[in-house]
């Protein structure tokens, strides 16, 4: 995350960012299995579970987890997996051992039968 990323005191980034990061990820996901990038019709489900600060690395994945004729079911998680060391210096950072999961969420995407190219 950038500095741009920050939205609150301490350098705290907005939640929404990570659901920015799913909706690249959905986007994948519908390419990969209809050759089309599909439209995000809505959220089931987001939890916020860690804080995320500007000068974290955060890794974002989903998967289709139901088909349906045109809408696809999906699950993602944000893992926070490296954090900054402003303590030691300004551009120090430490890989975390285990990464810290900072948000969880499903969702469904619609893409329509018309341009449905069958990748799967």
């Amino acid at each position: 995350m950038s500095s741009h990323d920050a939205h609150y005191g301490g350098n705290l980034v907005d939640g929404a960012r990570m659901l920015g990061l799913f909706g690249d990820v959905a986007t994948e996901l519908c390419i990969r299995m209809d050759g089309d990038e599909g439209l995000f019709r809505a959220y089931d489900s987001v939890e916020f579970l860690a804080p995320v600060y500007a000068g974290d690395f955060i890794e974002a994945e989903g998967e289709i987890i139901q088909t349906g004729n045109t809408s696809r079911k999906m699950r993602f998680e944000a893992r926070k997996v490296i954090r900054p060391r402003p303590d030691v210096n300004d551009s120090a950072a430490d890989v975390l051992a285990e990464p810290v999961v900072v948000c969880r969420a499903s969702g469904t995407c619609v893409v329509p039968k018309d341009k449905q190219r069958g990748q799967r």
